[in-house]
């Protein structure tokens, strides 16, 4: 099921709203979990790793190096089937400086048969609500794949580059203003 298409459509929905919406519209859908990469489990790390190369070297056959040492120390966020405990979606946040001079958000990844459900925007919202909750109102930028760049401008994101090939793949600079 998707999120309602007012929701979808509407850049004026804050995000907590946008989260209320995915879990009621994806009820097998676990509530987050939003760490620190030392905080979390074996499993979830594992986990995590395998879904981000089954997505993005194996389905986009694109031969890079996932493991880029800026893991553990990000934060990130991890959605996972309530009942078979599979994950479906994950993200990473990276404080400022890291990547960019803002904070910013990468390697976001959602199952392929999760697709279409609302659950990445749900998922970024989640995102954007904590880190307005722990940052406070701040930029945020992301580099997304170039083919995705409505769904990020859905969510208040603007691009703010031309397009550039990372890793074979055409991406644009995007950013979130307060």
């Amino acid at each position: 099921m998707a999120i309602l298409p007012a929701a979808r459509a509407s850049r004026s929905l804050s995000a907590r709203t946008l989260t209320i919406f995915a879990l009621v519209w994806l009820p097998s859908v676990s509530i987050p979990t939003w760490a620190p990469f030392a905080s979390l489990g074996g499993r979830d790390v594992h986990d995590l790793l395998g879904l981000r190369q089954e997505i993005f070297v194996v389905e986009q056959r694109c031969l890079y190096v996932d493991v880029d040492g800026l893991d553990p120390g990000a934060r990130h966020l991890l959605v996972r089937d309530a009942r078979s405990r599979s994950l479906l979606a994950a993200l990473r946040v990276l404080a400022p400086g890291v990547r960019f001079a803002e904070v910013s958000i990468g390697r976001v990844v959602v199952r392929h048969e999760a697709r279409g459900t609302g659950l990445g925007r749900a998922l970024m919202a989640e995102a954007l609500r904590r880190i307005e909750a722990e940052d406070g109102l701040r930029p945020i930028r992301l580099a997304a794949q170039a083919h995705l760049e409505r769904f990020y401008a859905s969510l208040g994101f603007e691009r703010v580059s031309d397009v550039f090939d990372e890793d074979g793949i055409p991406h644009v600079e995007m950013l979130r203003r307060p």
